[in-house]
């Protein structure tokens, strides 16, 4: 029975033995970089027109001619749609016969009352005869004007029989075909016109990255910044824009405030209603404290990296982050330049133990991708 014993107690302390000579764990470590860097605020945004006005039909009438293709780009006064005309020629004809006997009307009545001014300044004729002659001269008048506004009108109407572009920008579907009736009761829509060259970008930012921008700089300098576009498929747009609105007031229900930029467009890429980030520059920063992503370990909210000392033992730390740069956190507070942290194998680690550590370098390409938002690694 003795010689189990021992052999079982042997076997355990062979056991212990080995777990102790068993190689310290390999890891991949890099050194806390301090460098100056750009930063930026990056907000969601959409694309919309500077202007999207309606064409709407003016008048009653048959759509005859439609002058424009669906989808492309028309100049200020140029014909879309034309209405029928012979109704609202008839109405100017009427208009101008009526005008013709208010004018004849008043030719006599204007007449009349040189006639019988000097008679009635002899006495020759009652004075009642001259006063209601003025009278008459009076009325006449009235009715040429009224009927001169009647043939205006008239001309307005015929005019409108040819709807034309109120501005320059692309059109959109057509809303009515040949043949149909447009116009009776109310305005009726007949297309959409948006001018994109330039085009703007709206955002909602919350009250936190408004002061972010704004901060330390006036309106005027916010309007000098470089503001970029970033596209859905994290290509740059090929012109920079600037900032051109800011809501009046932070919406209470919300906390957030409405933003607005505007770029050029003159190819017609940006079209109204794309999602796109606008990235604003704020301050470079000096001595900024820079770390892998990788490296940081959110638990229970609270950001950890694990640190290597001297004799390579780790030993882990919290940590401030702040804004991302490229696929770097920068570290507001908890590490400091030349630090080595773990990037690769923290999962091979606990406190007070000793790695193995293979160097790795940071590059500055991270960097250079912040600075590049087209080429930003994929978080």
């Amino acid at each position: 029975m003795v010689p189990a014993v021992v052999a079982f107690v042997m076997g355990c302390q062979r056991s212990g033995n080995e777990s102790a000579t068993l190689p310290p764990p390999k890891v991949d470590v890099a050194e806390v970089l301090d460098r100056k860097v750009p930063l930026f605020n990056e907000f969601i945004g959409q694309t919309e027109a500077i202007a999207t006005v309606e064409v709407r039909a003016r008048v009653e009438g048959i759509v005859e001619k439609i002058a424009f293709t669906e989808g492309s780009q028309v100049h200020e006064g140029d014909l879309l749609f034309q209405l029928e005309k012979e109704p609202a020629q008839q109405r100017l004809r009427r208009a101008r016969g009526r005008l013709a006997e208010a004018e004849a009307a008043r030719s006599k009545a204007t007449t009349d009352v040189n006639r019988l001014k000097p008679l009635a300044e002899q006495r020759a004729i009652p004075r009642q005869d001259y006063e209601n002659a003025l009278a008459a001269q009076d009325q006449t008048a009235a009715s040429v004007e009224a009927a001169s506004a009647d043939v205006r009108s008239a001309e307005l109407d015929l005019g409108y029989c040819d709807v034309r572009a109120p501005i320059s920008g692309l059109i959109g579907s057509k809303q009515a075909d040949i043949g149909s009736l447009v116009g009776k009761g109310s305005p009726s829509l007949l297309a959409t016109l948006s001018p994109l060259d330039p085009i703007r970008v709206s955002a909602t930012i919350s009250e936190v990255e408004y002061l972010r921008v704004r901060r330390g700089a006036g309106p005027e300098e916010i309007r000098q910044r470089t503001v970029t576009l970033i596209l859905p498929d994290d290509t740059v747009h090929t012109s920079t824009g600037r900032m051109v609105f800011a809501e009046r007031t932070v919406d209470p229900t919300t906390g957030t405030l409405k933003v607005r930029a505007e770029f050029p467009n003159p190819d017609g890429l940006l079209r109204p209603g794309q999602f796109a980030r606008i990235r604003i520059a704020l301050p470079e920063r000096e001595h900024a404290i820079l770390i892998p992503q990788r490296a940081v370990q959110e638990i229970q909210g609270q950001n950890n990296v694990w640190v290597v000392d001297g004799s390579n033992k780790v030993a882990f730390r919290r940590v401030q982050t702040g804004d991302r740069v490229g696929n770097l956190w920068l570290i507001e507070n908890g590490l400091k330049a030349g630090e080595r942290i773990v990037v690769e194998g923290v999962g091979k680690v606990r406190p007070d133990i000793t790695v193995d550590p293979t160097p790795v370098t940071i590059g500055d390409e991270s960097l250079k991708a912040a600075a590049n938002p087209g080429t930003t690694p994929k978080r």
